[in-house]
């Protein structure tokens, strides 16, 4: 089945400035589950100029102790027994295409973690609003799918659209908070 996340966010600040405080977001003591964020790749195309970010990030497992002993051991093929939720830390990785020229940034993320049994994709844009060149519009639509789990599957589900639904607004918080020490107050329209 899986569930469908969408976010829409217009910051008050330019494409540049909101761009940097995005990509200096993460760790912050606002979201202890982010504990690290490590560029794994970074080039700059010289015919476009646009420049490709591969960033992993290392986040707490934040699936309730409940759920986790529910599924701590399922049998599957050949009877062998495996912990599924019962990691420490999620990885994911996300990847970007950050374009100066038309002043809008394309984002890709997904979990590396629990891949046979679940689907984290999200898909980003920053870019200039339309409604003013000095603001910045971020559009977000993530979607999770999980597998392998019986009946559990719509419980999860259900528990990682809510977190997701927070975790975005948490985010857009912290972006704000970020912008408004780092570049001041919101411009007027």
């Amino acid at each position: 089945m899986g569930v469908t996340v969408d976010v829409h966010q217009v910051y008050k600040y330019p494409f540049e400035q909101v761009v940097a405080s995005f990509l200096r977001k993460y760790p912050n003591p606002m979201d202890k589950n982010v504990i690290s964020v490590k560029i794994m790749e970074e080039k700059r195309d010289e015919s476009t100029g646009i420049i490709y970010r591969k960033r992993i990030a290392i986040c707490q497992n934040v699936v309730p102790e409940i759920l986790r002993k529910s599924l701590s051991t399922l049998v599957i093929l050949y009877w062998k027994k495996v912990s599924i939720l019962k990691v420490p830390n999620i990885q994911l990785e996300e990847e970007s295409w950050l374009n100066h020229q038309e002043r809008n940034m394309a984002i890709r993320s997904h979990c590396l973690t629990w891949t046979q049994y679940a689907s984290m994709k999200e898909e980003s844009v920053f870019r200039e609003s339309m409604e003013n060149p000095n603001w910045t519009e971020f559009i977000q639509r993530g979607r999770i799918s999980i597998t392998g789990a019986g009946f559990l599957n719509c419980i999860l589900e259900t528990f990682a659209s809510t977190f997701l639904r927070q975790g975005a607004q948490k985010g857009i918080r912290i972006m704000e908070m970020l912008l408004k020490e780092q570049c001041g107050a919101p411009l007027a329209e």
